[in-house]
Formats: structure tokens, sequence, C-alpha cells
């Protein structure tokens, strides 16, 4: 499966857009003007995305993925 395909994916099953979920993360505080915040580590933001919307594991890495900076 694709990046895009993942989120696309992942869009589709929580009604939320990519960039509500860079906002959500702003508001979490894993990052700070589009960037991960110094110290926040990839499993903090992924065991979010599992718990807060039933992500599986590579759904979550890739929304993690995104708000780290992916975009292909």
């Amino acid at each position: 499966m694709s990046f895009e395909t993942y989120i696309k994916n992942i869009e589709e099953k929580t009604g939320n857009t990519r960039s509500d979920f860079e906002k959500l993360a702003a508001e979490k505080g894993f990052t700070e003007g589009g960037k991960l915040k110094n110290g926040v580590k990839a499993t903090e933001i992924i065991n979010w995305l599992k718990e807060d919307f039933q992500l599986g594991h590579g759904h979550a890495t890739a929304m993690y993925a995104f708000i780290n900076g992916k975009r292909e």
C-alpha cells in the first residue's frame, strides 16, 4: 500500500483530514510551528493515534510520518 493510500484511508476512517491531524498534534504539544518538538518520541505520537483514533500500527506510523513532514 502506498503512503498516499494509507493517509487517504486514515482520513476516511477517522473523518479527520491531514490538516486536522497536524492541528491536533500541535494541541497535544507534540509539534510547534509545524515541526516536532525536541524530545518528542515517535512512539508517543504513534500510541496517541492508536489509542484515540483506533488506528493500526501501520496507519499510525504513516500519520506520524506525515505529521513529521513526509509528503510522498
